[in-house]
């Protein structure tokens, strides 16, 4: 069973759905194994618990706003 795990912050419902189902579908696609023997895992993360350049992402954002 191929696993393919996505890993970063947390996300809307809808978008998650999208990721599982464009992974599976591009996964099929290249490798020719059945769908239904993917496994997909996302694991979200809190801005809290991720840091980039010596600094929290939370902390980057308070002074980047998206």
């Amino acid at each position: 069973m191929p696993v393919i795990t996505f890993e970063g912050p947390f996300l809307p419902a809808d978008k998650k759905e999208e990721m599982i189902k464009e992974f599976t579908r591009i996964s099929v696609e290249i490798t020719g194994i059945p769908k239904d023997a993917f496994v997909i895992f996302i694991k979200e993360n809190p801005y809290e618990n991720m840091g980039q350049g010596g600094i929290t992402i939370a902390e980057k954002l308070k002074n980047h706003p998206r």
